[in-house]
């Protein structure tokens, strides 16, 4: 019977792979996945040394570097939970994440984090750091907790698909954040998943551009690559840089890469302002975790000539849910997030009953790579498993195809008199304005209707567009009942860790600066 944990498969391909590249460090050195896996075990022997036991809670928060890979693989190889964290966070969000967590130990790369480390400390946590060490080529880890357990094995350890892994938390844009465990059988599961759809082989390379904190860098560029014998880079400097990225791409044969939006419109930047002399010639491109706006998957695929596939994916569900095909295996569809992968998904109506083509419902999901529950959220666990199945929030249809077409999140849609309208809708027609870079439609008080919408828009740099242009545009585009009342000419819009931009904030913020002649920055 196959093991179906994460921890298994790595394994696997340690021994199938053994001598090929997994993971470099760009223009320092690179590691054999049997290399890594001797890493890993070695860790994960100091981690029991200093007295981590299965079922503890580790949280890590560190750069994008070989340390966190390795004492994130090491962590769930002793049966504990890792929970990455962003480095970003103020000491109160440490405090937040770190107590909601249960976390027994905060890990660091050797320059720390000290925002993370007083939290720590307010809540007797201890603070290890992990570093690699290189001399005469060997790679050791350095792990400064005290040991308490030195000769303590990790050999009579054996990972177990219950085994909880990773604990993650959503995104918290519209409420206090909901804390998400996922298993080793979840990790394994979307991992088979990916692999299936876009046919990743140990023939495959990618650079990461997406911070390892949170599921869609680590599942999709990470996880994948190393579960299917693969190769990684990281870049030398910890964090993604658009100076940097294609050099690394042609250097390291990459053949695709995943991104999400934001950091795929910075590449078309760079692309357009300072190009490559000649681009590597890739499988695909690959985006997710907030809409693409059309003109822009038109530019990648002209620019840098490999198809753009858009992906759905949510922290419950382990990341990946919806795809758009390899051009060999269907079409690939601007207006849709693609086709279900590894999973069951259907259309619900407010009854639980299964809605079909065209129809508009909820979005929902069941299979093994779907989290079993919240974390001590009973309240938020009820309203989100219902009828048997796992319920997304958003709301959308299938289409003839079998293509999923998203319409909006089902607390974001406004009403406008009795209409219901997608900000998702709005926000792509303006997305469709070449003169804009980036656009959020978003719903406001109104004493006639109840709702009306707003709209803030950044133009693309060097072009000059007022308000009056954007909302002619989008009546030439929009029923009218959709079209924005106010439009907000502005040079920032705030978004979560994921690229996803706030809408709520944009609202609040716009709301509260509509009778002002002068719109301040974001924070003023």
């Amino acid at each position: 019977m196959e093991n179906l944990t994460l921890t298994g498969l790595l394994k696997d391909v340690a021994g199938k792979f053994s001598n090929r590249r997994a993971i470099s460090v760009s223009g320092k050195f690179d590691i054999t996945h049997s290399r890594l896996h001797q890493l890993v075990e070695h860790a994960a022997s100091r981690l029991l040394a200093a007295g981590v036991v299965p079922g503890d809670v580790v949280a890590l928060t560190f750069p994008n570097t070989i340390e966190f890979v390795i004492m994130f693989l090491a962590v769930i190889r002793v049966r504990a939970t890792a929970a990455p964290l962003n480095a970003a966070y103020t000491t109160d969000e440490f405090e937040f994440y770190l107590s909601d967590s249960e976390s027994k130990l905060l890990l660091t790369s050797p320059e720390g984090n000290t925002a993370a480390e007083t939290a720590a400390a307010k809540l007797s946590i201890p603070h290890a750091t992990a570093s690699l060490t290189s001399s005469d080529s060997e790679i050791s880890l350095s792990f400064t907790h005290p040991e308490s357990n030195p000769d303590y094995s990790v050999s009579s350890l054996v990972n177990d698909p219950s085994d909880v892994s990773l604990f993650l938390h959503t995104s918290g844009t519209t409420s206090r954040p909901k804390g998400v465990p996922l298993s080793q059988l979840n990790l394994f599961s979307t991992v088979r998943n990916i692999k299936a759809v876009y046919k990743i082989t140990e023939s495959d390379s990618t650079v990461i551009v997406l911070p390892l904190f949170h599921v869609h860098g680590l599942m999709a560029g990470l996880l994948t690559s190393l579960g299917s014998g693969a190769a990684v880079t990281l870049p030398s400097s910890g964090r993604f840089s658009a100076s940097t990225f294609w050099g690394d791409m042609k250097k390291y044969n990459a053949t695709w890469y995943t991104a999400v939006p934001t950091i795929h419109q910075i590449i078309l930047d760079r692309h357009t302002s300072k190009p490559e002399t000649d681009y590597p010639k890739l499988r695909f491109i690959r985006s997710c975790s907030a809409s693409l706006a059309p003109t822009n998957l038109n530019r990648l695929e002209e620019s840098f000539g490999a198809p753009v596939l858009e992906a759905y994916a949510m922290t419950e569900a382990t990341h990946l849910m919806c795809s758009n095909p390899l051009p060999e295996d269907g079409p690939h569809k601007a207006s849709s997030v693609g086709r279900p992968v590894g999973q069951e998904m259907a259309i619900l109506d407010e009854n639980g009953q299964v809605q079909g083509p065209r129809s508009k419902g909820e979005v929902c999901i069941r299979g093994p790579n779907v989290t079993k529950g919240y974390k001590n959220n009973p309240e938020a666990n009820k309203a989100a498993f219902q009828f048997g199945w796992f319920h997304t929030g958003d709301v959308g249809f299938f289409d003839e195809d079998g293509y999923l077409h998203l319409v909006g999140r089902i607390k974001e849609l406004i009403n406008r008199g009795g209409e219901k309208i997608s900000p998702i809708e709005v926000d792509a027609v303006l997305l469709s304005n070449p003169n804009l870079a980036q656009a959020v439609a978003f719903g406001v008080p109104d004493d006639k209707y109840g709702e009306e919408i707003n709209c803030a828009v950044i133009p693309r740099d060097g072009v000059e567009i007022d308000e009056e242009e954007v909302a002619k545009f989008c009546k030439k585009n929009l029923a009218s009942f959709k079209v924005p009342k106010k439009v907000f000419i502005t040079d920032f819009l705030p978004k979560t860790a994921t690229g996803k931009i706030q809408r709520r904030i944009v609202a609040e913020h716009f709301l509260a600066q509509i009778s002002t002649a002068k719109v301040p920055k974001f924070g003023a």
